[in-house]
């Protein structure tokens, strides 16, 4: 029987992981951006240097897979729906292995490719806060205001 403390919480993990995957999302939008403006502005002062990602730069990538994990992972204890679970899981894990496989250079793969996890993580937290938060599988959660 889940208790509206256990609720709220819940929501609140949903929410950081929805903010989580959405972070994910604008960095690696903007990622490309900052790489041109790099190049350009080394370019532009005749520097050719040639350097890598910076680490902080490349670590956030890390840090959104972790904090999504645990989002997920709590999330998903007290959702009423399994099959929003197993998404969640396996948005998850494609999310993981794409960023993975990017950082040790294995299958060539679109850039694209990684807006569908991250959009779809995104989503999916916003559907488990508003839906899944109740004993069975076909209550609605009523529209209470959680802080």
């Amino acid at each position: 029987m889940l208790n509206l403390q256990s609720v709220q919480n819940t929501r609140k993990l949903d929410i950081l992981g929805a903010s989580a995957s959405t972070l994910c999302l604008i960095h690696c939008v903007a990622t490309p951006f900052l790489f041109i403006a790099e190049a350009s502005a080394t370019h532009l002062q005749h520097h050719h240097h040639h350097g890598d990602t910076p680490l902080w730069w490349s670590v956030i990538d890390i840090v959104f897979i972790i904090i999504s994990f645990f989002a997920i992972y709590f999330s998903v204890k007290t959702t009423s729906k399994n099959w929003v679970k197993y998404a969640l899981f396996a948005s998850w894990a494609l999310l993981t292995f794409i960023i993975l496989n990017e950082k040790l250079e294995g299958i060539h793969l679109a850039e694209e490719w990684v807006y569908l996890p991250a959009l779809s993580l995104v989503g999916l937290h916003l559907y488990n806060r508003r839906y899944c938060q109740c004993e069975d599988e076909h209550c609605p959660v009523p529209n209470e205001k959680v802080a």
